[in-house]
């Protein structure tokens, strides 16, 4: 009877090594494959969705430069991608012991190292806007099940450092919070004071019918959300924008020049070639050129009038940090 018996065992943790192996699979492929996809998909949709725009892009943007811009534009997306998976994974994984089939997210939260956890929210903490890091805490706290009861073994001292942090936390937003109370602004006092009081409340575990109705729903909404954010990342263009200045060489009045608004994709000793922002393709011959500034996008440009402490709120710590080595200049007439 006990030989019996072992070969069934056998196969069920060759079958769970097997789940882990394609769980681990599937996980790192999306890791991988994603950014090349959207890089890929970028260049076509900055060439306007003209093969041979494309191709001119293809031989002038060196996959370091688009490696580069993918990662400035996209490692927030990234990294909010994966505190996601994470928190949720993390969830699902303490409740969903007792099911048939564990969900997605809980696989990839248990195979994937807890150093490449820690460095996602590393990322996150440092790309995010200031505004949405406090929804750093519950999703750090989902990930790594962090519970109230890991500070103290009593209820009492529990509550007091609980208050206390918390406190000290409010402490330092009371210039922001009063700002964004005076603008009628409501967002920015939620996003700032909810998220700490929810980390005290999202480790698992959760009920098996909850789990049941929030796996699918939750790996469905995390998907749809990607795509939905995925969209201004691949629509991002991969050059800078700039302003040209071009006329003839002999010309005398200043109303003899033209500006060409879009982003040079080459210049060379004989034309600068020119991707127009309303599309086509602009060779200018590098002796008409007069002069050229670089203009920031819609994008960039502030909807709050609120600061943490020096910093800008849609600000992220690494933006925030590089405006105080080189602060934000005017905006050239030119780029309006």
């Amino acid at each position: 009877m006990p030989a019996a018996a072992s070969p069934t065992r056998f196969d069920g943790d060759g079958d769970l090594a097997e789940r882990r192996a394609r769980a681990s699979q599937s996980f790192w492929t999306a890791v991988v494959g994603v950014p090349a996809i959207f890089s890929v998909l970028r260049l076509g949709i900055e060439a306007g969705g003209e093969l041979q725009t494309t191709l001119l892009l293809v031989a002038n943007v060196g996959p370091v430069n688009l490696l580069a811009g993918f990662l400035t534009t996209a490692a927030r997306l990234l990294s909010t991608v994966l505190v996601a998976v994470f928190a949720l994974g993390g969830v699902l994984a303490v409740s969903g012991h007792r099911m048939r089939r564990r969900p997605l997210f809980a696989r990839w939260a248990e195979i994937t190292p807890s150093w490449f956890v820690a460095a996602s929210f590393l990322m996150a903490l440092v790309t995010w806007p200031l505004l949405f890091l406090p929804l750093l805490l519950p999703t750090f706290a989902a990930a790594f099940q962090l519970r109230p009861e890991r500070l103290h073994e009593r209820p009492t001292v529990r509550a007091l450092v609980i208050v206390a942090a918390y406190a000290g936390y409010l402490w330092l937003l009371v210039p922001t919070l009063r700002d964004a109370w005076r603008q009628g602004e409501v967002l920015p006092i939620a996003l700032l004071v909810v998220p700490p009081v929810l980390a005290l409340f999202v480790a698992g575990p959760l009920p098996r019918v909850v789990i049941r109705l929030l796996a699918p729903v939750t790996q469905l909404a995390v998907l749809v959300v990607l795509v939905w954010a995925a969209l201004p990342v691949i629509s991002t263009p991969v050059l800078p924008l700039t302003v040209t200045t071009v006329g003839q060489p002999d010309a005398a009045s200043a109303g003899a020049a033209e500006e060409i608004r879009g982003h040079v994709v080459t210049t060379d000793d004989v034309n600068m070639v020119i991707l127009q922002e309303r599309g086509g393709v602009r060779y200018v011959p590098v002796e008409h050129v007069r002069g050229q500034v670089l203009c920031p996008s819609e994008e960039e440009l502030p909807r709050y009038r609120l600061r943490i402490h020096d910093f800008h709120v849609e600000d992220s710590l690494l933006e925030g940090l590089g405006r105080r080595v080189r602060p934000v200049h005017r905006v050239d007439a030119a780029c309006r």
